[in-house]
C-alpha cells in the first residue's frame, strides 16, 4: 500500500544524512529522512570523532552550525600517543589547541544536527527493506511495516549495508582482514587510574604485528577501546561474547606477552565486549549515473577506519550534495552529476589511504610504520 509521495527522501539519519537535510533546509528545500532506529536515543552513537578542517568543518559551516560545533569540542582531545607492546611511550604529541582536528562526541554532534532540523523531518522506526525504480527517475521504497512511499529523488545515506546501493551498483562490502573487539572503561580517573594514565587525554595506539589497542578518552571521563586483531573472518565463531569472562580470555589470549598495563584495558572492563568485523567496499567504487538516485557516506565509499575520515567524508558528501541541489533548481541530474564528479575521486583517495594505514599500523615492524607516518606529517 503506497501511502505518500516525498519529493526528496534521505534513507539514513546518521551524520551524513542529517548534514544533507540541514544544508537543504538552509537553502529552503524540504527533505524527509527515514531511519530504522525507533528514536534518537535508541542506541549509543559511538565514541569520539576528530572533525577535520578540510572536510567535516566546511560541512558544518555549510550547515550554519560551525560555532555551535566549536562549543562541543573536547579540550585536549587531539593529543596522540603511540606505544609498543611493552607499554613504552614512543610518541607523545600533546594537544596545544592549535591543531586542525578537534575532537567531539559523536552523539553530541548528531544531537546538534537533529536539533537544527524542523520537527518531523526524521521518520523514526522506518526500516527500509527495498527500493525499485519507477518511470521518470522516481523510485518506490518499501518499509518493514508493510508501507511504501514514492520519491522523485532517493538518497542512500544508509551505511555499509545500504538498501539503496543495489539500484546503482552490485558492489558489496568485503572483510578487510581486521576485526575489532570494543571495550568501555567508565569513570576512568577514579576506577582505572593506570589505564587513564596509559591512554592520556586523547588517542592512544599500542601496536604490534597483526594486533593492537586503539583507545580514546571520551568527554564523560570513560575510555573506549578498540582491540584490533588481524584474524580470519570466522575467528570469532566459537567465542560466546555474551559471556564477558570468556570473551576477555579469548581476546587477551592474543596479548599474552604484552605489558600488564595494556592488558588491563580489557581485563578491567566490567561491561560486555562487542565484536565487530571491519568491511570495506572496493577502492574506487563508483557507478554510472542513474536518474533520481545517489549515495553518500559509507553507502558510497565504505572504508576501514584507519584514516579517521569516514564520518568527515559523510558530512562533506551531505553538504556538497545539498549545495549542488540548491545550485541546480529544477535540474536534479545536473546536480547529481556535479556532486558525483567530486565524490568519486575523493572517496577513492581516502579509501586507499585507509587501506595503506591499516598495513602501516599492524605490519611486521609495528609500531615503526606509524611512527614514521607521524614523523612525515610533522616534517
Amino acid at each position: 500500500m503506497t501511502t505518500t509521495h516525498h519529493p526528496l527522501a534521505i534513507i539514513g539519519g546518521g551524520l551524513g544524512g542529517l548534514t544533507l537535510a540541514r544544508v537543504l533546509h538552509v537553502h529552503g528545500v524540504e527533505a524527509a529522512v527515514f531511519d530504522l532506529d525507533a528514536s534518537p536515543a535508541a542506541r549509543t552513537q559511538g565514541g569520539m570523532l576528530d572533525i577535520h578542517e578540510d572536510s567535516g568543518q566546511p560541512a558544518l559551516r555549510a550547515a550554519g552550525l560551525y560555532e555551535e560545533f566549536r562549543a562541543l569540542v573536547n579540550p585536549g582531545g587531539e593529543s596522540t600517543r603511540v606505544l609498543d607492546k611493552a607499554g613504552t611511550v614512543l610518541l607523545d604529541d600533546p594537544d596545544d589547541g592549535t591543531g586542525g582536528r578537534p575532537e567531539v562526541d559523536r552523539g553530541q554532534l548528531r544531537d546538534l544536527l537533529l536539533g537544527s532540523l524542523p520537527e518531523g523531518t526524521v521518520r523514526w522506526g522506518a526500516k527500509v527493506t527495498g527500493a525499485r525504480p519507477l518511470d521518470g527517475g522516481r523510485h518506490e521504497v518499501t518499509l518493514a511495516d508493510g508501507t511504501s512511499f514514492t520519491t522523485d529523488l532517493l538518497i542512500g545515506a544508509d551505511g555499509a549495508w545500504s538498501r539503496v546501493r543495489p539500484l546503482l551498483s552490485g558492489a558489496k562490502p568485503a572483510y578487510t582482514g581486521i576485526s575489532f573487539v570494543e571495550v568501555d572503561l567508565p569513570d576512568t580517573d577514579l576506577r582505572h587510574p593506570v589505564s587513564a594514565e596509559v591512554v592520556g587525554g586523547g588517542m592512544m595506539m599500542a601496536l604490534g604485528a597483526g594486533k593492537g589497542f586503539l583507545a580514546h578518552r571520551e568527554t564523560d571521563g570513560s575510555l573506549h577501546i578498540y582491540v584490533a586483531l588481524a584474524v580470519p573472518e570466522d575467528a570469532f565463531a566459537g567465542v560466546d561474547f555474551t559471556d564477558t569472562e570468556a570473551a576477555k580470555a579469548y581476546t587477551l589470549g592474543h596479548f599474552a606477552d604484552w605489558d600488564k598495563s595494556l592488558r588491563a584495558l580489557v581485563a578491567d572492563a566490567d561491561g560486555p565486549l562487542t565484536p565487530r568485523h571491519i568491511h570495506a567496499l572496493p577502492i574506487g567504487h563508483r557507478w554510472e549515473r542513474v536518474p533520481g538516485v545517489t549515495l553518500l557516506g559509507d553507502a558510497a565509499h565504505l572504508m576501514s577506519p584507519f584514516a579517521g575520515v569516514g564520518a568527515n567524508l559523510a558530512m562533506l558528501d551531505g553538504a556538497e550534495l545539498g549545495e549542488a541541489l540548491a545550485a541546480h533548481p529544477g535540474d536534479t541530474e545536473a546536480a547529481l552529476s556535479a556532486y558525483e564528479a567530486r565524490l568519486f575521486p575523493r572517496g577513492e583517495e581516502s579509501a586507499a589511504e585507509s587501506a595503506a594505514n591499516g598495513v602501516l599500523m599492524f605490519g611486521e615492524d609495528a609500531p615503526q610504520g606509524m611512527l614514521d607516518f607521524f614523523a612525515g606529517m610533522a616534517g
